[in-house]
């Protein structure tokens, strides 16, 4: 393989620098994947104290023929800016879409890309708006998820603190927990009754205000995904405590029921991330991402024979 520098939205208010792998010895146009950060500000290898997923992807992809863009997160580059310009009515739209479209069309324009076998791998939360990336201009090929949910975003959040309150063996820590729990439990509550602007007026946390989750929680990834008709993959760590086997995953095999051209991979050992677990405790977050692991040969080999399989059909 090989990798060239790139920028996504060049001659844009927010440039980001992204890098281009390409498979080594191509004899032709190759297929490719748009990779699609989870929450918060990240770099373009979705680094993660000491685990870097896009990384371990773009160059295990590679290896079996399929090209790759990564880059950084806006809100890793721009964020201040960001903030200034969009206030409390910032979406999921400015954060993330807006560039994952853009990297798309970037290789829809290289000649060695196959254009008509674009593909959009996201993780986490890019895997929840992977469907709505799509039906939104990004016109993939096919869908790669990984530990993605067909909840709403606010769901998940008073879910995990649920998890670390549950878990803590501190009862001071539980009590604040807890309390964190019941606060943002009733600052959602209603939330779906508010008008967009009274949505913009209340604060979840820093500058992220109620009307982000009202914006991105009117359709699920389930809702776009039953409106489409594009083959999904859609991957799940059995030890993942962020988004859980035995309710996301189990969740999006029962909503999509009826859907064809969907394809669910469980790996029992692996978490958040898909390396090897250690622990199972959310509370633990720091020590589970703090050891150097990479993605596996297994997970790589389900994506490319998913992507080749869709090139083909």
């Amino acid at each position: 393989m090989y990798t060239e520098k790139v920028i996504i939205g060049e001659g844009t208010e927010y440039p980001l620098n992204g890098l281009l792998t390409i498979p080594d010895g191509m004899t032709g146009p190759v297929p490719a994947v748009v990779m699609v950060h989870g929450s918060g500000a990240s770099n373009m290898d979705e680094k993660v104290i000491k685990l870097t997923p896009f990384k371990d992807l773009a160059e295990g992809l590679a290896a079996h023929g399929i090209a790759s863009v990564r880059y950084d997160k806006r809100t890793f580059v721009h964020g201040r800016k960001m903030v200034k310009a969009n206030g409390a009515g910032m979406t999921v739209r400015e954060e993330t879409i807006e560039d994952a479209i853009l990297a798309i069309e970037m290789l829809r324009n290289d000649r060695r890309i196959d254009s008509d076998n674009i593909f959009i791998l996201g993780h986490s939360m890019g895997a929840m708006l992977a469907p709505r990336i799509d039906a939104e201009g990004g016109s993939a090929k096919g869908l790669i998820m990984m530990a993605g949910t067909p909840h709403r975003l606010e769901e998940i959040v008073i879910r995990q603190l649920n998890q670390s309150r549950k878990g803590g063996s501190n009862p001071v820590l539980r009590f604040v927990t807890g309390l964190e729990c019941k606060y943002f439990a009733n600052r959602f509550s209603g939330l779906y009754e508010l008008s967009d602007e009274e949505a913009k007026k209340k604060k979840f946390a820093g500058n992220v205000s109620l009307y982000y989750f009202k914006e991105m929680g009117q359709k699920t990834a389930a809702d776009y995904l039953r409106e489409s008709s594009k083959p999904a993959l859609i991957m799940q760590g059995g030890r993942d405590f962020q988004v859980l086997a035995d309710d996301d995953f189990k969740a999006f095999k029962e909503q999509l029921a009826g859907r064809d051209n969907v394809e669910y991979k469980l790996y029992p050992e692996l978490n958040h991330c898909f390396v090897t677990a250690i622990s199972d405790d959310i509370l633990r977050a720091t020590k589970e991402y703090s050891v150097e692991r990479h993605i596996g040969e297994n997970v790589i080999t389900d994506i490319a024979e998913f992507i080749h399989a869709q090139r083909y059909d």
